[in-house]
């Protein structure tokens, strides 16, 4: 294996107000150390945005600007961010495009508030914080008590101690 295996791919990840700083940047940096060029996506492009623990992050882009067919995968980081960002019909269709394209859709924590409101997540296994384990459950989700849960091109982890085991499983997924 390259040590850069996803060189010349694109991953998308997302940001807003309150977004779980680790979440965001562990994955982040390591999907680029793997050789992925990484767009960070927020409602608008070029907001600053600031972290839980006060780390701020700037959007690439805006997600409304963005397709699906562009990228190799999603990654979700937790936070309060997500229960705002799930209100957004047109981030839910995005979250719609990347399932029907069987590409990664990785979400940690709170993020799977995200794939619950896109409604993708009927039928799968998955795992998330314990805060919203009934929310996953009564979106039809299969729960499981582990570090990362990996169901087809679906990968879960509960909490920022679960980031290396959720990264693996990301590069798992991307092969």
């Amino acid at each position: 294996m390259s040590d850069q295996p996803l060189r010349g791919r694109k991953i998308l990840t997302l940001v807003g107000d309150i977004y779980e700083d680790l979440e965001l940047w562990y994955p982040k940096l390591r999907m680029v150390e793997a050789g992925a060029e990484v767009v960070v996506a927020g409602e608008k492009a070029g907001v600053k945005y600031a972290g839980k623990h006060s780390y701020p992050c700037s959007s690439d882009a805006a997600y409304a600007d963005l397709k699906a067919a562009d990228f190799a995968g999603l990654i979700v980081p937790g936070g309060f961010m997500p229960d705002k960002l799930r209100r957004d019909p047109v981030l839910l269709q995005l979250v719609r495009d990347f399932d029907q394209q069987k590409k990664l859709i990785a979400a940690i924590c709170h993020g799977g508030w995200i794939p619950i409101s896109a409604g993708v997540y009927r039928g799968v296994q998955v795992t998330g914080s314990p805060g919203i384990k009934d929310d996953l459950v009564n979106a039809g989700a299969i729960w499981k008590d582990a570090a990362v849960v990996i169901d087809r091109h679906f990968v879960s982890s509960r909490k920022p101690d679960d980031l290396p085991d959720f990264c693996r499983g990301c590069l798992q997924v991307l092969g």
